[in-house]
C-alpha cells in the first residue's frame, strides 16, 4: 500500500512508480493540486518556477515549454537564470536534479501536433522536442519524469486522434503516469471533450483523463463533464480538470468557485495553469485553491512539510 499524496513525505513521493503514484493520488480523495509552469521564464533570483509553486501548495509540478530534446530549466543551477546564461544540459541529470530541490513529482508536457489538423487559427509551430512523438517519449522514460501530460498549447494543432495514437507510443516506451486529453481547442476545429476521445484515450490506455474545468471552455457543463468523470472511474482511470484559459489569473473567487464546482462533479487532481502571468500559476490563486479543496489544515501542511524527510 502507499501512503496518500496529500500527506506523503518527499522521499516517499519519489520513490514510487507510475501505479502507485495513481494510488496515492486516488486515495486523496480529489484533494491533489497540479501546477503547470513554464520553464524557460526568466528566474533572476535563482528560483526556479517549480519551487515557488510546491513552496504555496502544489502536489504535482508540469513543466511547459520545456524541449526534451535541448534541455533548459532557467533558475535550476546557478548562474542560469536568464535565457543568455542557460546552458542546455544533455547529460541526463536535469529532472533529477530538479526533483531534488522541489520533492514533489515532476511532470512534462509534450504535445501530439496533427500536422493535417483543421485548424481555425493560424498554427503556432513548436521545436521537435516539445512534440510527442517516439523520440520524445522516450526521451522523458530516460530523464526520469513521474508523468508526462499529452495535451496541446494555444494554436499548436494538436487533436484528439493524435492524442490517442501518442497515449499508445507512451504505452510502450514510459513507465510513469500517461495524462492525456484537451485543455482548450489547440487552435483546431473540433470538440474539445466528448464521450467519444475519452473512451479512445481510455482504449489507449491513459492513466489520467485531462478534462477542461466548468467554468473554462464555453458551453462545457457540469451535466457534459459528470458523464466522462464517471467513466474514466469505471475503466479505472483518474481525471484532471484543468484551468488553462488564462482564467488561473481570475483571482481567488473564482478559484474557489471553480474548485468547489469540479470536486462535486468528482474530478481526482486539479491543474492550475500558467496563462495568467504567462509563467506559472499565480502564488495568490494555489492557496485558495488548495483551501477550497482540501482544507487549511492539508494547505499548511504541504506548504510547510520539508523535502528533507
Amino acid at each position: 500500500m502507499v501512503t496518500r499524496l496529500i500527506s506523503a513525505n518527499a522521499s516517499e513521493v519519489l520513490s514510487m512508480n507510475g501505479k502507485e503514484l495513481k494510488q496515492s493520488i486516488k486515495a486523496s480523495e480529489g484533494r491533489t493540486i497540479l501546477s503547470e509552469n513554464v520553464v524557460v521564464h526568466e528566474c533572476p533570483d535563482g528560483v526556479t518556477t517549480s519551487e515557488i509553486a510546491a513552496a504555496f501548495g502544489a502536489d504535482l509540478i508540469l513543466l511547459n515549454a520545456l524541449d526534451l530534446l535541448n534541455p533548459i530549466i532557467l533558475g535550476l543551477y546557478p548562474g542560469e537564470g536568464t535565457l543568455k546564461t542557460a546552458k542546455v544540459h544533455r547529460d541526463g541529470k536535469i529532472i533529477q536534479d530538479l526533483k531534488k530541490i522541489v520533492g514533489r513529482p515532476i511532470g512534462v508536457n509534450l504535445e501530439p501536433v496533427d500536422i493535417n489538423a483543421n485548424m481555425l487559427e493560424t498554427r503556432l509551430s513548436i521545436p521537435k522536442g516539445r512534440q510527442a512523438s517516439q523520440t520524445t517519449l522516450e526521451e522523458a522514460q530516460k530523464l526520469g519524469f513521474n508523468f508526462i501530460c499529452l495535451t496541446g498549447n494555444p494554436g499548436t494543432g494538436v487533436t484528439n486522434a493524435q492524442i490517442a495514437k501518442n497515449i499508445e507510443i507512451a504505452k510502450k516506451v514510459f513507465s510513469g503516469l500517461i495524462i492525456a486529453g484537451k485543455m482548450h481547442g489547440s487552435g483546431v476545429n473540433e470538440s474539445v471533450v466528448s464521450l467519444k476521445s475519452t473512451e479512445s484515450f481510455l482504449d489507449a490506455g491513459a492513466d489520467v483523463i485531462l478534462v477542461p474545468a466548468v467554468g473554462t471552455v464555453p458551453g462545457l457543463s457540469a451535466k457534459e463533464l459528470r458523464p466522462i468523470v464517471e467513466l474514466a472511474h469505471q475503466k479505472g482511470a483518474l481525471v484532471m480538470s484543468t484551468i488553462g484559459t488564462s482564467q488561473e489569473g481570475s483571482g481567488a473567487r473564482y478559484i474557489e468557485s471553480i474548485a468547489i464546482e469540479n470536486k462535486i462533479i468528482g474530478v481526482d487532481i486539479q491543474h492550475i495553469g500558467d496563462a495568467a502571468w504567462g509563467v506559472q500559476s499565480p502564488i495568490e490563486n494555489i492557496y485558495p485553491l488548495s483551501k477550497a479543496i482540501r482544507g487549511e489544515r492539508h494547505t499548511i501542511q504541504r506548504m510547510a512539510r520539508s523535502i528533507n524527510r
